[in-house]
């Protein structure tokens, strides 16, 4: 089960096929400008808008973007069988170290993780401490009304009943960013699963993509799991207020997002991650998200096609980030990106 955002056929009622579409040059072969891309399904509400938009106002120019998970994602780039790929965990050196066209590493949006639940009697927002949530992903908390999460929910009853935790079957670059996040602040999850965008998780049940997480965790009371903030939005879902590394509970906003981002110095490589971000006002588990585009393509209209999509989702993009639940780049941030298109060729 996965996403699929086939924009050139909701936009514009065209379908790719592999001949038009397939891997960096191949799509040359199809119509001008035809781009096939895959990879995370954090980014892929707002890679929706973004796209159908593009297409709307460029009607020559087709994509298709298939949210499988950043893994896959990855997978797929490496093995040229798409244009671009996407990925909430940015390619490592060994990664790009395969792809014999280069890699550009493009964070192309930013956003929150959240802690979504399935607690029908509860009349407050949930709030998790560090040591609450980190624990019930550990399988050490274990019930619902367990002093560690009772202690953080003063006049709130909980109920007595089991923690059905809810992760990502997947190789996911939130399940990487989330995992990240833990490893900074629990020593027990750092020495066990550790950082991974397949852990080997030590309670739970796996779901593909947020809407599997998300599916699953509505069907079975006492459930929690982790979605993008914009997915939850979207689809109306709980999510819990988190302890901060400064000890404050920070709900997930668009204000939140940008306190924790404002605290990190994007590098030359444009590879950033933000596991354990400072501020009272951040919300803790915030990261950018990474198109990844060739430095050189076989077809010289295929490397404009992504050049000025990326273009498009730099500039009139951002207008429309916040309300789709993503955060809008800062300025500097976008700039590094629109300098780092100058090595896609």
């Amino acid at each position: 089960m996965f996403r699929s955002v086939r924009v050139s056929t909701l936009a514009v009622g065209l379908c790719l096929g592999a001949a038009a579409c397939g891997g960096g040059g191949s799509a040359s072969e199809g119509p001008a400008g035809d781009l096939h891309g895959a990879g995370a399904s954090f980014p892929a509400p707002l890679y929706d808008r973004w796209f159908k938009d593009y297409v709307h106002a460029h009607p020559s120019v087709r994509v298709d973007y298939q949210s499988v998970g950043s893994g896959a994602g990855i997978t797929q780039f490496t093995n040229k069988t798409v244009d671009f790929g996407a990925s909430d965990a940015a390619m490592s050196d060994d990664e790009i170290a395969k792809v014999d066209r280069g890699v550009q590493l493009i964070p192309l949006t930013a956003g929150s993780i959240v802690l979504t639940y399935n607690l029908p009697t509860l009349t407050a927002p949930l709030r998790l401490s560090r040591a609450a949530y980190a624990g019930i992903f550990l399988g050490k908390v274990t019930k619902w009304n367990d002093p560690a999460i009772v202690s953080s929910n003063p006049g709130v009853t909980l109920p007595d009943l089991p923690v059905a935790v809810v992760h990502r079957a997947d190789s996911s670059g939130t399940s990487f960013v989330f995992t990240q996040h833990l490893s900074a602040i629990s020593p027990d999850w750092k020495a066990g699963p550790g950082t991974s965008k397949s852990p080997n998780w030590p309670t739970g049940v796996g779901a593909k993509g947020n809407e599997g997480v998300t599916s699953s965790i509505g069907q079975t009371p006492g459930a929690i799991g982790y979605v993008e903030f914009g997915y939850a939005r979207g689809t109306k879902q709980p999510m819990a207020v988190l302890e901060n590394k400064s000890g404050a509970y920070v709900e997930a906003s668009t204000a939140s997002a940008q306190a924790a981002l404002a605290g990190g110095v994007l590098p030359d490589n444009l590879r950033l991650f933000l596991p354990d971000p400072d501020g009272k006002d951040a919300y803790p588990i915030v990261t950018y998200t990474w198109l990844l585009a060739y430095r050189k393509y076989d077809s010289d209209k295929t490397a404009a096609a992504v050049k000025d999509v990326v273009r498009y989702c730099l500039n009139e993009g951002q207008k429309v980030s916040e309300e789709m639940g993503y955060v809008p780049l800062p300025a500097n941030v976008v700039a590094a990106d629109l300098k780092a298109l100058d090595n896609v060729r």
